[in-house]
């Protein structure tokens, strides 16, 4: 009896062992500050953020000598980002994303405000004792363009506040792009509670240091966000397209600003790299260290030699010279040739890939969501690893050409030119609809009459499936749109053509249709959503000849059929077939939508 007591107590005491194990234990994380200036301690022993931005492979990114890891929101992913993290010895800087006000937040909405701090509490709670939480990120760039906005830092101090009395074991950091107006003095006055100043900053990143103490800095600052000059700071051609440096070039931006961030080191705790992925931006080359499939870029090579001062074993290829034989202004059809010049540093055999895109209809700002430029792939009509012959489509408007590199070791280069054909855009015709005319119903409806590829608001919140199985009303599957911020609001508008916003011809006459139709629900019931057709007015080249709208509609967990009346109304060309609208409600909205059709 007593030998058995014993195994008992004894199994028990290893498995309370295993699990205390197991439990999260957080890691101090501190600021050190004296006459010498700050130094960040994590566990009491001095720590410089040799980090980046984005969701590339960690393993990659621990190989090569970073140590640190920012996001921007806390989505559904975090867990999974911390704990990857910390298996690889990486700290993680969580983002908390904050309401813009381009997106629709209003600082000055009480209630907006209240719930923002409820998602940002959550947050907090769910994961300050992680260990791989190194501070906390409140927001990224939700201060406008010249920092004015008293209610918005007074918020963000409130945030700051309530953070440290939550979590007393980790810094507060709110993020600016840039540091233009009255940013840094109103954050130093309105924001006591915050630790430390983020900071992104692109082609300003070298003297970044020296401008911030001008303008009366004192808090210790990251560099969040650097790598080349952005789009919006590079210089454009005579029909205002930016020009993109090739990779080979980019690298020396990311090193000169690691090097001046090391020369400011008493007020310059570390920095994050920018993007250690790919993402499009005007290009989907423009930011990125990395190529979709992992492939690194030279920048990534770099700040493996600036974290731990040895060059990579195999060296990316670099981008000699890139260059076109004649104009870069063309007529429709016109055929160019295109020279590059490529070498690898350790001579090994290089293969090269020719693209042409158009260029993306609208520059995004803030980082927003951005539909990927359309491929013409007959447009190069031969090619080898120094040429190209191109033939340019026949409609007028930009375009790009791409150039890859890459060798055997998973390394690579990319550079772009913008070209411009001086002729008349190609138009699509309005098409006479046969009714009824089906916006949506099943996955492979032929023809296919709409998309959803018109994204507005909050994009990043914004999921959609158009093959979900859960409860149809009809046929196999149905629409589901989720919407996971809190507050602000996003939106998807279905358009013909895709992705156009009023600025081409296209759309279908629709005229016979008494109605539009639809059937919608909500995942739980007491979801409010808007929809509507005919977004884009008179103010646009090609508008839509007629609106209607159904607003704040409160959904049941049932379906429901709506209808819009089209009575007397000019149906003669309908571009934004349907459009669906949700707005923040202080929690994450599902709704589900299917048979969208003209009757």
């Amino acid at each position: 009896m007593l030998k058995n007591t014993i195994s008992l107590l004894l199994l028990l005491s290893i498995s309370f062992a295993t699990h205390a194990q197991e439990a999260p234990h957080a890691i101090p994380v501190r600021i050190s500050s004296t006459s010498e200036g700050h130094q960040l301690l994590r566990n009491d022993v001095p720590y410089r953020i040799q980090g980046v931005g984005g969701s590339g492979s960690l393993s990659l990114l621990a190989n090569r000598g970073g140590n640190s890891l920012r996001t921007w929101g806390a989505d559904d992913h975090l867990k999974t980002t911390l704990d990857d993290a910390h298996k690889r010895g990486l700290t993680v800087c969580v983002g908390i994303w904050l309401g813009h006000e381009r997106h629709g937040f209003d600082y000055n909405n009480a209630e907006q405000v209240r719930r923002q701090a409820a998602e940002v509490r959550k947050v907090i709670e769910t994961y300050k004792d992680h260990p791989a939480v190194l501070l906390w990120g409140l927001g990224n760039e939700m201060e406008g363009p010249d920092g004015k906005n008293a209610a918005i830092w007074m918020a963000i101090n409130q945030l700051a506040v309530m953070t440290k009395q939550l979590d007393r074991n980790h810094p507060t950091m709110t993020t600016l792009a840039e540091i233009g107006g009255d940013k840094i003095k109103n954050l130093h006055e309105l924001c006591p509670a915050i630790d430390i100043v983020g900071i992104n900053s692109y082609a300003g990143g070298v003297s970044l240091a020296e401008r911030y103490r001008k303008a009366g800095g004192v808090k210790p600052f990251i560099i969040t966000e650097f790598g080349p000059p952005g789009m919006w700071e590079s210089p454009k051609t005579s029909w205002n397209a930016p020009i993109e440096i090739s990779s080979t070039a980019k690298a020396a931006y990311y090193r000169r600003t690691y090097e001046a961030s090391l020369q400011a080191k008493s007020l310059c705790l570390g920095s994050y790299a920018f993007l250690w992925g790919t993402k499009q931006e005007t290009t989907a080359t423009w930011f990125g260290m990395l190529l979709p499939d992992g492939s690194r870029l030279e920048a990534a090579d770099t700040m493996q030699m600036l974290w731990t001062g040895k060059a990579a074993a195999n060296r990316c290829p670099q981008i000699a010279e890139f260059k076109l034989s004649g104009l870069d202004k063309l007529k429709p059809g016109a055929k160019i040739k295109a020279a590059l010049k490529a070498i690898d540093p350790e001579g090994d055999q290089l293969h090269v890939k020719w693209t042409l895109r158009s260029e993306v209809e609208n520059y995004s700002t803030g980082g927003d969501a951005e539909k990927a430029a359309n491929e013409f792939a007959s447009a190069i009509v031969s090619s080898d690893a120094s040429h190209a012959e191109i033939v340019m489509p026949d409609s007028g408007g930009g375009y790009r050409l791409f150039v890859e590199v890459r060798d055997n070791h998973q390394g690579a280069a990319v550079a772009n030119i913008p070209l411009y054909v001086d002729g008349p855009k190609r138009t699509i015709a309005v098409r006479k609809a046969v009714l009824p005319l089906t916006i949506h119903d099943e996955p492979g409806d032929k023809p296919r009459t709409y998309v959803p590829s018109g994204w507005m608001g909050n994009t990043k919140a914004l999921k959609l499936d158009e093959a979900c199985t859960d409860r149809p009303k009809s046929g196999k599957t149905c629409v589901q749109l989720d919407y996971s911020a809190n507050d602000g609001w996003g939106g998807i508008v279905w358009q013909d053509p895709p992705g156009d916003w009023g600025d081409q011809a296209g759309g279908w006459d629709v005229r016979g249709a008494k109605r539009l139709t639809f059937w919608a629900r909500g995942a739980q019931g007491g979801e409010v959503a808007s929809f509507e057709f005919g977004l884009y007015r008179s103010n646009k080249p090609f508008p839509d000849t007629a609106t209607a709208r159904l607003g704040d509609v409160r959904l049941g967990a049932d379906w429901r059929q709506y209808q819009i009346e089209l009575g007397g109304k000019e149906l003669s060309r309908i571009k934004s077939g349907f459009a669906v609208i949700v707005s923040g409600q202080g929690k994450p909205v599902t709704i589900y939508l299917d048979a969208i059709r003209f009757e």
